[in-house]
C-alpha cells in the first residue's frame, strides 16, 4: 500500500497484519500457545507423569540412599529402626500387657513383626506425602514437571524400604515355624494393593500439607492413633470380644487393619483366614482402588497452584 504525502511524494505502508483483531485466547489458540503453569487435562497429565517415570524411579532411590548416609551403619538402619520397634512392642505389649491372648508365641512374635512393618510402610508414606510439596518448594518453582512426581516418588522409596524389611520378616517367619509355601506369593498382590493405597493417601496429604505445613507436626499423633486402633500389637476380634460386635467389625475393615492381616495371613502358617473379615480381599482392593483414584484426582485438582504464593 501507498498513500501520498504534502509534498507529493510517496511513503510506503505495511500492509495490515493478518493477527489484527483477534483477542489474545484467539491468538493463543492459533499459534498453540498455553498457559505456562495451567494445569493439563487429567490423561493428559498421566502421559506426563508416565513420561516421568525415570525421574521418579531415579529420586525415590536417592532419597533411600540419603536417609541414612550420616549414619554409620548405613543402610543397616532400613531393616533395625522396624525391628527395634517390634522389640519394644513385643516387650510392652507380648509380655507386660499380654496381648498375646489366643494366640502361641510362634504366631504372636511373626504376627507382631508382619504388623509392624507393615503399617509403617503407611505411616512413612503418609508422613514423606505431607512434605513431599512443601519441603521441596525450591525444586517445585525452579523446574516444571508434574507435581505429583514427589509424592509417588516417596511412595515408592517407602516401598523399597519395606522390601528390604521383607527379608528380616520372611527370617523371622521361617524362625517360628512358618516355612515356605504357595501362600507366600499372597504377599505381592496384597502389597501391590497397600503401595497404591498408600500413594493416593500421600497425594492428599502432599495437598493438604502444601497449604497447611503445621499439618506435619499432627500428623505423627494421627498416626499414632491410627496404629493403636488397628490391631499392630494385637488381636483385634480376641481383644474385644466383651464388646458391641460392631468395634471389632469397624476396626478390622479399616484398611491399614485389612493389609497387615492380608500379609500376616499370607506368611503365618498359625494364623488362618478365621481370624480375617469376610471379603477381606475384595474390601482390600476397593481401598486401594478408592483411594487411589480420588488421592490422584484431588492432587491433580490443584496443580497449578503448588509452589505459589
Amino acid at each position: 500500500m501507498s498513500d501520498t504525502t504534502h509534498d507529493g511524494g510517496i511513503a510506503l505502508s505495511s500492509p495490515p497484519s493478518a493477527d489484527e483483531g483477534l483477542s489474545a485466547s484467539q491468538l493463543a489458540d492459533k499459534y498453540g500457545l498455553t498457559v505456562s503453569g495451567a494445569r493439563p487435562g487429567l490423561f493428559a497429565y498421566i502421559r506426563q507423569l508416565w513420561g516421568r517415570r525415570h525421574f521418579i524411579l531415579a529420586f525415590s532411590r536417592a532419597k533411600l540412599t540419603a536417609q541414612y548416609s550420616q549414619a554409620k551403619l548405613g543402610q543397616l538402619w532400613q531393616v533395625a529402626t522396624p525391628l527395634l520397634n517390634a522389640l519394644v512392642y513385643f516387650l510392652i505389649f507380648g509380655i507386660i500387657l499380654g496381648t498375646a491372648r489366643g494366640m502361641s508365641k510362634e504366631v504372636f512374635i511373626p504376627f507382631l513383626v508382619t504388623g509392624v512393618f507393615v503399617f509403617t510402610f503407611t505411616q512413612s508414606s503418609v508422613m514423606a506425602g505431607v512434605r513431599s510439596i512443601s519441603g521441596n518448594i525450591g525444586l517445585v518453582r525452579a523446574l516444571h514437571f508434574p507435581r505429583a512426581s514427589l509424592p509417588v516418588s516417596f511412595s515408592l522409596q517407602q516401598l523399597q524400604q519395606l522390601l528390604y524389611s521383607m527379608i528380616v520378616l520372611l527370617a523371622v517367619a521361617v524362625g517360628f515355624g512358618s516355612y515356605p509355601g504357595l501362600s507366600w506369593l499372597l504377599v505381592i498382590p496384597a502389597l501391590a494393593m497397600q503401595f497404591l493405597f498408600n500413594t493416593g493417601l500421600a497425594l492428599v496429604m502432599a495437598r493438604l500439607g502444601s497449604k497447611t505445613p503445621d499439618l506435619a507436626q499432627l500428623m505423627p499423633f494421627v498416626m499414632r492413633t491410627w496404629m493403636y486402633a488397628s490391631g499392630v500389637m494385637f488381636s483385634i476380634p480376641v481383644m474385644l470380644a466383651d464388646k458391641p460386635q460392631w468395634i471389632a467389625d469397624v476396626l478390622q475393615y479399616n484398611p491399614a487393619a485389612i493389609y497387615m492381616d492380608l500379609v500376616r495371613f499370607a506368611l503365618i502358617d498359625g494364623y488362618g483366614s478365621e481370624n480375617l473379615p469376610q471379603h477381606v480381599w475384595a474390601v482390600g482392593l476397593a481401598w486401594s482402588l478408592v483411594v487411589g483414584v480420588v488421592g490422584f484426582v484431588y492432587f491433580w485438582k490443584a496443580e497449578e497452584r503448588y509452589g505459589r504464593g
